[in-house]
């Protein structure tokens, strides 16, 4: 039994490989190439099931965190949940869950409670040195960002939920999509986000307003954009969303402007130095949807999460030459259905998370 079980699990392992191994390309033989982990992470207790995965995120202790939408379960997902039941399956898991590296469940937890304004649309997650994680939303309405400890106690919000004054506020947010904090400067980046066109700067101890920025490093505008057209002159404005925010080692500041198909690239007092394109025949929904950089110390890699292709993007940072794509459209192991969220741990290692009808998080290990 112990060797057909052997034989069973590298199979698997191989097709996951074949799933996502890097086909050719420019250069390929210098980007990174990765296996899926198809048993990652391990079945939910409880009876419990995931809904739309808007979020993922690694922690110092190289712990995975998802955050998840767990309203959007459909009909048939709840049959559990009626009086009496229905069928057997199933209940939402809480909306934010902690895994280690093993896929293993260490806690979870979150939704509505006293003294802060839950999400209607769970959206982004991040999670700071000291270990508290920080989460937003996109519907409309949403306006705020909420910090918990890692046990789930409340402790900060910025914004307020249904309220917003446009890409120039000072204080109030437009459905914010994502966040990071530069630890040494206390402050919280924003990519804000589905309303607003625009990256705004908090202190992240009190919420205070820093300063905020538009494409090109310029005042945002709110004025209503043409669609994205390929064919046409790059926009002067971010469209919606704003969907990432990301920093460098070396202090510069990566901006996913999904549906223009591009990342630009700032310091951190918001001058622009440049832009990069990817897959810039895309047209529905965007090709630039997240982004990490890689663990090596000088972060020579970006992977980019293309939900639209369903697919990942690696280019070198320096240049943004693209070197490798992998993934394809599916619901396989290795495959994705609008992978929407992309997180990196110390070894290199990637994880993804699927919106849409995809509604999972997967598992990438490095294998070169």
């Amino acid at each position: 039994m112990a060797t057909r079980k052997a034989a069973l699990l590298a199979v698997v392992a191989a097709l996951g490989a074949t799933a996502v191994s890097t086909p050719p390309a420019v250069r390929a033989e210098e980007a990174p190439r990765y296996v899926v982990e198809p048993f990652w992470p391990k079945p939910l207790p409880a009876n419990w099931i995931l809904g739309q995965v808007s979020g993922i995120a690694v922690d110092g202790q190289d712990h995975i965190w998802v955050v998840h939408r767990p309203a959007t379960l459909v009909d048939d997902e709840k049959g559990a949940m009626q009086s009496p039941p229905t069928t057997k399956c199933c209940a939402p898991a809480p909306a934010v869950l902690e895994f280690d590296g093993e896929g293993t469940l260490l806690r979870s937890w979150g939704g509505p409670g006293q003294g802060y304004e839950w999400p209607k649309s769970e959206h982004g997650i991040f999670v700071d040195r000291d270990g508290n994680v920080w989460i937003a939303g996109n519907a409309p309405g949403d306006s705020q960002i909420l910090k918990f400890t890692g046990d789930g106690k409340f402790l900060q919000q910025i914004g307020k939920s249904g309220s917003t004054g446009g890409s120039n506020s000072p204080t109030q947010l437009g459905q914010p999509a994502h966040m990071v904090i530069d630890e040494a400067a206390s402050e919280l980046y924003v990519a804000d986000g589905y309303l607003n066109r625009r990256i705004i700067v908090f202190d992240s101890k009190t919420g205070a307003y820093k300063r905020h920025w538009g494409a090109y490093g310029k005042e945002p505008s709110d004025a209503k954009a043409p669609a994205y057209d390929p064919k046409a002159p790059l926009s002067a404005q971010f469209a919606n969303p704003v969907h990432c925010v990301r920093l460098s080692h070396d202090g510069l500041v990566y901006v996913c402007d999904r549906a223009n198909d591009r990342i630009q690239i700032f310091r951190k007092d918001g001058s622009y130095v440049r832009e990069f394109r990817v897959e810039p025949q895309t047209l529905q929904n965007g090709s630039v949807w997240d982004l990490v950089l890689s663990s090596d110390p000088a972060q020579k890699f970006i992977f980019v999460a293309d939900g639209a292709n369903n697919q990942i993007v690696t280019l070198l940072r320096d240049s943004g030459e693209t070197l490798a794509t992998w993934g394809r459209g599916g619901r396989m192991a290795g495959q994705f259905k609008w992978v929407h969220n992309i997180a990196i741990d110390s070894k290199g290692n990637l994880y993804t998370a699927e919106v849409g009808f995809g509604r999972r998080a997967q598992k990438f290990r490095r294998v070169e």
